[in-house]
């Protein structure tokens, strides 16, 4: 079984052979096979019937409008008082990190309210951060800078990466294999190993407070995020995998809050990775 580059997808309950096989509670019931099935109680209450596409695309557009919503809200808010920035990206980042840990962690992906939470969280990071990075351009280029039209690219660009990579993944253009899992999750976890350690380079005062130039706007950072956006479609290609699984396994149809909390995170980092190279390039 191909294993997943996104931890909320790593955490989805498993059986010997493959994703749980989830049928109705009376099927369950008469095979005794509850004993560590983390559905069973659900399954016990109400029968679920299968998860199918729609609800994955239901579950998955309402968090993203949840999202929209929260970031539109949180723009206007830091627009009207630039000082709420800090704390808007401080409150929504760490606070949407902690609801991915307990999902993760607490088996607790399929929980609505918590999908919706982690949603509200990010967009107040992302409204925050959009801003931020869009007053970046403005002040460090010495122009005015369109900060709508900025962030109409990204979401753009977003799309266009979303859309392109499940044309890729329906046409099977790139097979996802077990060997193409372990090199995207590879190159994820490289990726992450030099941010953090450009990080602490930073603290430092290395490269006169720069660290490696990961992120200071320079050619090094523009190839570094176009790796990231690279390594973020590469992702959603595992992502489609783990959820069409989950499809052909039967699970029930709240798993659609699972992966709709997995998409939106890949989502939400592949649209800062576009943001910020689009911040490099109108600051040249």
């Amino acid at each position: 079984m191909r294993e997943t580059s996104n931890p909320v997808f790593r955490s989805l309950p498993r059986q010997q052979g493959g994703y749980a096989q989830f049928g109705t509670g009376t099927a369950q019931m008469q095979r005794g096979s509850y004993q560590g099935d983390p559905y069973a109680p659900y399954q016990e209450a109400r029968p679920s019937r299968p998860l199918t596409i729609d609800d994955v695309v239901t579950k998955t557009g309402i968090t993203l409008a949840v999202l929209m919503a929260a970031a539109v809200v949180s723009f206007f808010m830091v627009a009207s008082s630039p000082a709420l920035a800090m704390p808007l990206m401080l409150v929504g980042a760490f606070g949407g990190l902690a609801l991915v840990l307990v999902a993760t962690f607490g088996r607790k992906q399929d929980s609505p309210p918590l999908v919706l939470s982690y949603a509200v969280l990010e967009g107040l990071f992302l409204g925050a951060i959009s801003f931020a990075l869009t007053f970046q351009v403005s002040v460090g280029g010495g122009r005015s800078v369109n900060a709508g039209a900025m962030i109409g690219e990204a979401v753009l660009g977003t799309l266009g990466v979303f859309f392109g990579m499940l044309v890729v993944y329906k046409t099977g253009a790139i097979r996802v294999t077990p060997k193409f899992t372990r090199m995207v999750v590879a190159a994820l976890f490289g990726a992450v190993f030099l941010m953090l350690g450009n990080f602490v380079l930073a603290l430092f005062g290395v490269g006169g407070g720069t660290g490696l130039g990961l992120r200071s706007g320079g050619p090094v950072a523009i190839i570094f995020s176009l790796v990231m956006i690279g390594i973020a479609a590469f992702s959603f290609l595992i992502d489609f995998d783990a959820a069409d699984q989950m499809i052909r396994a039967g699970a029930p149809e709240k798993a659609a809050w699972g992966i709709a909390l997995g998409l939106t995170v890949t989502l939400v980092w592949l649209y800062l990775e576009i943001l910020r190279l689009l911040s490099y390039f109108q600051n040249r």
